[in-house]
């Protein structure tokens, strides 16, 4: 698994480098960097959220299906599976998109961890030759042993070893993006980037939420009859909606635990992500799906309703 994440933290490196090259400055190449990796991205994106609108959107349909034949769960399968065949869509359709941001996550942590290894390509004897060299002047304990990269990277800005191979310029706005905040716990700027990256995490989350509760209030309509209003099932928004608030909690608290272990340079280009994310949904939803939805027909359920004259 290791040689094939580092196999794409290599590719990142390269193109990371190159930008790097431009601009000599680690902080502005990562900016560069994640928004060009979300051009190349943004058809997956758009395919990932048009899935997760879709799937939303047939989550009454489904409950209604599985309250109807809870007590036949073969019958149940067989519908379930109709509903998902006539929206032309997989109920694993969301694993693709899952599996690409779960590599790219651990691709960048390799490259973050190790950018003289992935991003520089140094090879190994002659870091490991300098890392020797290092603690024979400065000690074993100046070398982490979790981020021993780093290390060296810092001991090389410390002796102003600019042209050096090993050095990379990782100030960017007043912060040392090779920074770990555990090892620097009180140097209070190393939890600017890690707070940041939660609040954009919330608020990602919560526009997320909001869009799946829009597209599920779409689906309930009022069917006036005889003195009295019929709701259609709403169970559908339950699931989702504890799941979204689940994840309101959990990811932040993931986010600060993975943030205070790893280098600045990592919980940066989360932040980019983040940002970048927030902007391509609240485009996408405005100039996008919102024509997408007003040329959308009405569903099934809704034309057999107007047929009996209900609505």
């Amino acid at each position: 698994m290791g040689g094939f994440l580092g196999f794409f933290s290599s590719i990142f490196g390269y193109v990371l480098n190159f930008i790097y090259t431009l601009v000599h400055n680690y902080g502005v190449a990562i900016i560069i960097f994640s928004i060009l990796l979300k051009i190349v991205m943004e058809p997956i994106s758009i395919k990932q959220q048009r899935t997760m609108r879709k799937t939303a959107k047939i989550q009454g349909t489904i409950k209604e299906i599985q309250k109807k034949y809870k007590k036949e769960p073969e019958k149940m399968n067989q519908e379930v599976m109709a509903v998902y065949k006539k929206e032309n869509m997989s109920p694993f359709s969301g694993c693709l998109s899952m599996i690409i941001q779960i590599l790219l996550l651990f691709a960048m942590f390799y490259l973050v961890r190790s950018p003289l290894t992935y991003m520089k390509h140094v090879s190994p004897e002659d870091l490991n030759n300098y890392t020797n060299e290092i603690r024979q002047e400065a000690g074993d304990g100046v070398i982490s042993t979790s981020y021993p990269e780093i290390s060296v990277i810092k001991y090389a800005d410390s002796k102003g070893a600019t042209d050096s191979e090993f050095y990379i310029n990782m100030k960017f706005l007043g912060l040392d993006l090779s920074n770990v905040p555990k090892e620097n716990m009180s140097d209070w700027t190393v939890y600017i980037i890690p707070i940041l990256y939660v609040v954009s995490s919330i608020v990602s989350i919560r526009l997320t939420t909001n869009m799946n509760v829009k597209t599920n209030k779409q689906q309930n309509i009022i069917i006036e009859g005889e003195n009295k209003k019929v709701k259609l099932e709403e169970e559908s928004q339950d699931m989702a909606g504890q799941m979204n608030k689940s994840m309101m909690w959990l990811m932040p608290i993931m986010s600060v635990s993975i943030s205070i272990i790893a280098p600045l340079g990592l919980a940066l280009y989360w932040l980019l992500n983040n940002l970048l994310m927030i902007a391509e949904r609240l485009i996408l939803n405005k100039f996008v799906f919102a024509k997408e939805e007003e040329s959308v027909p009405a569903s099934e359920e809704v034309r057999k309703i107007t047929k009996k004259g209900m609505v």
